[in-house]
Parts: structure tokens; sequence; C-alpha cells
């Protein structure tokens, strides 16, 4: 199952999920500041589920925390997260990966990753080939968009 920590997030969790051919979940998120947010419930069927978090950057981490609070208490059998912009300030990757139902996280290097080792958990995903085609594309005239599964 696809969670969004969200539901500002929760199309684009909808849509990953959609093309793994999997259900979706999002939690109901309220963020006081920087530092405190809290997710009253998750919104979905996520009991004793493996799960893929899916969220568009992690900063300090702090809802991602949150929403793993949750999740552990519907059991959820692993967790496996995603980010597109992975800052990771403050600790957070390594507060992340302590969670014992964490099983992977994975960022692009839309930002300087951590400095490799942190964590065996960590995983990043470049960029640039994606960056590479579209200039190419841009090159030769092609469309751009296309590479995104658009028309």
């Amino acid at each position: 199952m696809v969670v969004s920590p969200d539901l500002g997030n929760a199309k684009n969790a909808a849509a990953f999920a959609s093309r793994l051919g999997l259900p979706v979940a999002a939690g109901a998120k309220e963020r006081f500041d920087d530092e405190k947010v809290s997710i009253t419930s998750i919104i979905g069927d996520v009991d004793g589920k493996d799960v893929i978090v899916l969220d568009d950057e992690i900063a300090r981490g702090t809802t991602t925390i949150e929403l793993l609070d949750r999740l552990r208490e519907h059991g959820v059998t692993s967790v496996r997260i995603a980010c597109t912009h992975g800052l990771f300030a403050d600790g957070a990757l390594e507060r992340i990966a302590a969670a014992p139902e964490v099983r992977e996280i994975v960022s692009t290097n839309t930002v300087p990753p951590p400095e490799p080792g942190q964590t065996g958990k960590f995983t990043v995903l470049s960029v640039a080939p994606a960056l590479a085609e579209a200039i190419r594309r841009i090159h030769v005239g092609e469309s751009v968009s296309a590479l995104f599964g658009q028309p």
C-alpha cells in the first residue's frame, strides 16, 4: 500500500499507487510550526500491511516520525520511505532509520544527500539521466512532457 503523510501529497501518492496497482492511504495532518505536527488518523486501511510512504520533501523528519507512530499503531509489517527532496536536517535520517519497521529510505539527489554510510537503509537515486534526457529533447525539438507520461 502507498501512504501519503498528508492530503497535500495524496494526489501524487494516488498516481504512484495506480502505477503499481496498489491501494492508497493518507494521513490527516495538522502542522503547528516547523517542529510540531500532528497526524490524528490514517485515511485508508493500513492494518498489517507493508507500506511505501511517498513524500515530496523530508526536512527535519517531524512529519515522517509522526506518521511512523500512527502506522505502528496500525501494526504495519514494514515501511519503505521515498521522497523527492531529502534534506534530512538535524539528524532526521538517523531518527527515521532507527525505526525498526523502516526497511529502506530512498531519495533523489535534487539536494546534496547526507554523507554516505550514515545508515545502511539509505539509497540515493540520481536525477542526472532524466535531466540529460530533457536537455537532449529540448535541443532536438522533441517533447519534454512526454518524458513524464503526458502527451
